[in-house]
Order: C-alpha cells, then structure tokens, then sequence
C-alpha cells in the first residue's frame, strides 16, 4: 500500500518442457513465472500451431504458475509453437508477459520455415481492428478449409497489419487470411471479411511478402427460399438481397408492378385476377453466382388490410445549381397529385412540380421518384423544401400518404465552394469507379472512368474528404467480391493516401484547388518475394 505501481510483466523462470526441446511428447506443460500470474482468455489469445483440439486442453493458473493439460497426442516429428501474446498477465496490475513463446519438436529437429506478409481491408468498418484477423495455412491435402475448421498452421495479424507464421513444417499449403470477429479460428460464410491464396503454395524455404486483402461477400448462392400470396399481393422470398434482378410478364409495367424488400420480391396487381399468371425471374448475388425460376403468382381478393404508405425522403442534401430530390415509397404509385406538389423556398414564392419535372428511377416498380430541378441563381435563397399534402400520393393497392411530406435542401454559394479536387490513379489500369467520400463515409460524388487515369472533382462544399476508387476489371461498373468457390479475387479498392501524413483524409475550403493528387493503388493479393 502506498508504493509505487507494479509496471513490470511477469517474468519466466522456469519451463517444462524447455523452449527448443526436441523429441518429446508431453501429456502437460509447467510454466513458472517469478509472481503470481492470471490468464485472459486463454483459449482464445494462446495460438497454439500446428492445430490440436483446444476443446481438451485446460488452462489453470495457480499462484505463479501456469499449467496446460493437454490430453490428447500429439504428431510424430512435428514442431510445436505456443504462442501466449498478451494472455499471461501479473495478477496485481494486469502487466502482459512479453514476447512469450514456447517451442519444442516431437521430433530430432525444430522446423524453422516462415510464412509472412501483411493484411490490408478493402472496406474497412469502424469497429474492425486489423489484430483480430487471422491468418491460417492448411495442408494441401487437408480436407477441410477455412469455413470448416481451424488452421493447421496460424497467427495473428498485428496492428500495423503485419503477420508472421514460423516453425512450418516443408510442404504443400492453402494459405489464407479473415477477420475473426466471433473468436471461432474459421472464417463465416455471411459475415466475415476474408481472403485467399488460389494457388498451392509449396513452402521450402521462408517465404515473405504475401499480401492478402480482407473483404466481405456472402458466398451462398443465391437462392429462392418460397412463394406465395400475401393478401392481394404475391411473395417471393429469398435467403440474400440480390444485386441484379429481371422479371418477364406481358402485364409487368402496365398492370403489375414490384419492389424489392428485405430478401423479397413482391409483387402488386392493380386489381384480382382469377388465373395464375407465369414470371420468368432471373436473380444475381454479389459474388457472382445466378439463378432462373419460373414462378406462377396468384393475385386473389383479399380482406388483408392493405399497409399504410410511406415516403422517405432524401432530406438534407446540399446542391449547387441542381436540385437532387428522390422520393422513396414502400409500394408502388398509381397516381400523383401534382396541384399539393411544390417546391417552397420563403413564406410566399413556390414552384410547382409538373409531371414533365418528376420521372420514376425504375418504371417496373414505380417505388422511387426522381425530380431534378434546376435552380436559378436569381433566386437569393438558401433553403428549398419539397412539400406535399396529405393524399398526394396514391399506391397502386388505392392508399394515400396520410402525412404531409416536407424536405429541406440546401443550396450552395459559388463563392463557399472549393474549385477541384483532381490528379492520377497509379498502378492499376482502367476502367474505374472512383467515389468521394464525406467525414461519415457516405458518398457524395461517384462516376466513372472508362479508358484513362486521370480524375476531378469540382466545385465541392468545403469539408475533410477521402477519395476511394475501385478496379472495375470486369467492366459491370459495380464492385464485385470475392468468389470463394470459383477461386476469383475481389475487384482491388485503394485510396488516396497523404505521401506526408500517412492519411486518408484531405480537408479542403472554398475557393481552393487541389491539383496533381496521385491515388497509388494497393498491392494485389498473392505471393510478391521469396527469400532464401
């Protein structure tokens, strides 16, 4: 009490077996440290390589001291890696042992082979940390894979995004590398960011500089779960959102429309109708896989009451000479009111939204509006705001909005606004999807570049941005994950990173012009060097 704290780790004092011990097979190991010890999540934070079942191994801390009962047997002629990081801590003040590892081989010699490189995240989320990714080798005669079981062989990526597996047996390998949010050592199918080497990688020498780059794509195949009606309207239920979908009936589009929900597509008739009606329905999933269906749908008099209709605005946008307004409803539109439609912009003056004004972004489905308006410099105001009445809006089961829609959008002053933002991508060929991004991630400008390098932003709201762009090699103008099965790599995204700062970031003002950017893109995954 009243002394200085405790801020040095836990030191070892003794081990059995010794680090570097060869031709033994031991039933526990014994570990003593010079204070009293506790562990933090021992089965997940010790890496033990090459794979054992660690549902059979105890880890018990007693005093100053660490036992591990393994209870099972371990191979012949193998090196053995237990890899403790932070797991051992002093029991006062939580200091982690460091650089803790033991080594020792079942056999005559220690296996001493290294397989190392880094990890980079396309899309990278707010809350992924690059340490808790892992990165596994499996025998290439293995018969599981990553979505099975854990590795033969793993390790965990660092902060930096570095990683280094060592003690490897000679061999045939599959090499790959995921962030393993829920602690499982396997990669999940749906939700976890991954990637993988497609090639066998033989590994006879140490082997370094291997990329990998981490992202998600839900590698089921798209499928289609059931059918039926729903109330008057007809259900298709899916087991993913898919990213392409085409609908074939001589009625789609006059008589019958459809939106597409939460892995449904559902179908509206304006009105019964007694027979079965056949729809050729072509779906495609992110990661490339397709399927055709031809599903019979039934449109029957229904007592359901219909759900009420819904407006969501794109409320809070900021433009410059171009008002972007899109209306999104639940269902699709019969009819438009356009006498309680206007554009309001002070307590007076209006201008009155016409029928040649407004457009549906996809006329099968008649579920988004688009009214692109262009505003006059002459009108000195700020603020405009989209209204409409209640009863404005009629869907195609005869609801009306019930609320009154009012959307604000703001307008930009030349003056305020930054000139360009402009430069160069290098070290990837067009074509491009380049995108930039505000302080939240989100998107505020996005095309295309079809055949060159060269990119510009202009007229910008002042604000801290980041550039992304994305190797569209396939040319569908859309980025395409990883297909794990067909062994295809997803589509390369980098941003522009400050040669200064190491940033991502670029703050920029009004009146400012930022020329001569250049977007280095990231290295592709695969194998780059390998060294004696």
């Amino acid at each position: 009490m009243g002394g200085p704290r405790d801020e040095n780790p836990p030191v070892v004092v003794d081990m059995s077996p010794k680090d570097q011990s060869l031709s033994i097979k031991p039933e526990e190991i014994i570990i003593t440290f010079d204070e009293y010890i506790k562990l933090d999540n021992a089965t997940k934070n010790i890496l033990i390589t090459p794979r054992i079942n660690k549902d059979k191994v105890i880890f018990t801390a007693l005093k100053n001291t660490l036992v591990i009962e393994l209870n099972q047997e371990l191979e012949d002629s193998t090196t053995y890696v237990f890899n403790f990081q932070k797991s051992i801590q002093d029991l006062s003040e939580g200091n982690p042992a460091e650089k803790l590892k033991l080594v020792f081989s079942t056999g005559q010699q220690i296996d001493s082979l290294t397989f190392s490189g880094s990890v980079n995240t396309y899309f990278p989320g707010k809350n992924d940390k690059l340490e808790d990714a892992i990165v596994g080798l499996y025998p290439f005669d293995d018969t599981t894979d990553v979505y099975i079981a854990p590795p033969y062989y793993l390790t965990q990526v660092d902060s930096a995004g570095k990683f280094n597996i060592t003690n490897i047996k000679a061999g045939k390998y599959l090499a790959y590398a995921w962030q393993d949010d829920n602690n499982s050592l396997k990669a999940e199918y749906k939700s976890e960011a991954f990637d993988f080497i497609r090639d066998t990688i033989i590994i006879d020498q140490n082997i370094d500089g291997v990329q990998f780059n981490l992202s998600k794509g839900d590698q089921n195949p798209i499928r289609l779960l059931r059918s039926s009606p729903l109330g008057s309207n007809y259900t298709i239920v899916l087991n993913k959102i898919p990213i392409g979908i085409s609908l074939e009936n001589e009625k789609l589009g006059r008589e019958i429309f459809y939106t597409l929900g939460d892995k449904r597509v559902n179908l509206f008739s304006e009105k019964p109708i007694a027979d079965s009606l056949p729809f050729k329905i072509n779906l495609k999933d992110s990661v490339g896989y397709e399927i055709d269906s031809l599903i019979w749908a039934k449109f029957e008099e229904s007592e359901r009451k219909p759900e009420k209709l819904t407006i969501t605005p794109n409320s809070g946008k900021s433009f410059f000479q171009t008002l972007p307004i899109e209306l999104t409803f639940n269902k699709p539109l019969k009819n438009i009111q356009y006498d309680s439609l206007y554009i309001a912009y002070d307590t007076a003056s209006v201008i009155h939204i016409t029928p040649d004004m407004l457009r549906f972004k996809d006329s099968l489905r008649r579920d988004v509006v688009e009214i692109n308006l262009g505003i006059p410099d002459s009108i000195p105001y700020e603020t405009f705001t989209i209204k409409a009445a209640d009863s404005t809006f009629m869907d195609i089961e005869g609801q009306f909005n019930e609320e009154v829609l009012s959307a604000n959008y703001k307008k930009l002053k030349q003056e305020t606004l930054a000139d360009a933002i402009s430069g160069t991508i290098e070290g990837a060929q067009a074509p491009f999807i380049i995108q930039l991004l505000d302080s939240k991630s989100e998107i505020k400008r996005e095309f295309y570049i079809e055949s060159n390098n060269a990119f510009s932003f202009k007229l910008l709201e002042a604000g801290n941005y980041q550039i992304r762009v994305i190797e569209d090699t396939n040319g569908n103008r859309r980025w395409d994950p990883a297909n794990y099965e067909e062994r295809r790599y997803a589509e390369r995204t980098f941003y522009y990173i400050d040669p200064e700062t190491g940033n991502k970031n670029i703050t920029i003002r009004g009146g400012w012009t930022l020329t001569d950017l250049r977007i280095k893109a990231s290295p592709e995954t695969g194998l780059k060097t390998i060294e004696n």
